[in-house]
């Protein structure tokens, strides 16, 4: 009999130690593991090695429908549940000591890439213009905001940033992105501004002991990537912007708006945390479709083709 919370834990160690994914993408896989080893249980199944090829597809079927889960999945996260059994029994092969990994016989759902969300630059200051710089919390708010658009942050990136990682004189960030990969980010001088301002002004009525992150909460303890979400979305709805807007969205616009002024693709890529030029080239596919669309409404011969 196999004990499934101990592999679940050893298989969760091994990525930690072997820095193979985000501290997201462990939890991620850790839900995805959990959720198949309890529909293992379910169904009476108490030995990897009686997991075969039916009993993986009858749970991919019932996830992906959503009778296991609640929801129907979407192409990206079935991918993902079936990466994260991939990597399990991977990983049980090597460790675990089973011989069989009936995960390997199936392929992800194939997709189109779906084009990034971004904000244009005229949406972009009025979400930073809408803040009360009289106000600590919104001083605070708008320098998380800031940051992510001058620097391109993830949303976890920018609640893990250390003091020490900000060098206010020549106006680098030192980011730690995904498998704890280092990357120096220029920012330009009115973010540097907004980051003394905050600094001087606002940070210290929030802590009471410190410590060193940048961005904290009223209680003065580190601010969560769940709380900068809820931030953005937020004051998003204060500037009266027509669509929701997240994070992610903000480093779009970031990728997107410097592609837009001519910055080179590999530069981008490095400013990013890239690790392949083809996960950077997304966003020339905004600009070409953005420039596609003002052809087709502005050109004379398109308008008259119709």
């Amino acid at each position: 009999m196999a004990d499934f919370e101990a592999s679940l834990q050893g298989f969760l160690n091994h990525i930690a130690i072997s820095r193979t994914g985000s501290k997201d993408t462990r939890d991620a896989y850790g839900r995805d593991v959990r959720r198949f080893l309890d529909y293992l249980t379910s169904i009476g199944i108490t030995d990897f090695e009686d997991v075969d090829r039916l009993i993986v597809s009858d749970y991919l079927t019932k996830l992906r429908s959503g009778e296991i889960g609640g929801k129907p999945l979407s192409n990206a996260s079935y991918s993902r549940n079936l990466s994260s059994l991939r990597s399990y029994f991977r990983y049980l092969n090597k460790y675990g000591g089973v011989q069989q990994n009936p995960v390997s016989l199936f392929k992800g759902a194939s997709s189109h890439r779906k084009l990034p969300e971004y904000l244009t630059f005229d949406q972009m200051e009025q979400l930073l213009n809408s803040f009360d710089l009289s106000d600590p919390i919104q001083v605070r708010n708008r320098c998380m905001i800031e940051v992510m658009y001058a620097c391109g942050l993830r949303v976890s990136e920018c609640a893990g940033l250390k003091i020490e990682d900000i060098d206010l004189s020549s106006r680098t960030l030192k980011v730690f992105g995904k498998e704890s990969k280092e990357r120096m980010v220029p920012f330009y001088p009115r973010c540097g501004q907004l980051i003394e301002l905050y600094l001087n002004e606002a940070r210290p009525q929030f802590v009471k002991t410190e410590h060193p992150y940048l961005f904290v909460n009223t209680r003065g303890k580190q601010v969560s990537s769940r709380s900068i979400e809820q931030m953005v979305d937020q004051a998003a709805i204060n500037a009266n912007l027509p669509m929701h807007v997240h994070p992610h969205m903000i480093r779009h616009s970031f990728a997107t708006h410097l592609l837009d002024n001519g910055a080179d693709l590999r530069v981008v890529q490095e400013l990013l945390g890239h690790e392949n030029l083809g996960t950077t080239q997304i966003y020339t596919h905004v600009t070409q479709d953005r420039m596609r669309k003002v052809v087709d409404k502005a050109h004379p011969f398109s308008r008259h083709a119709e």
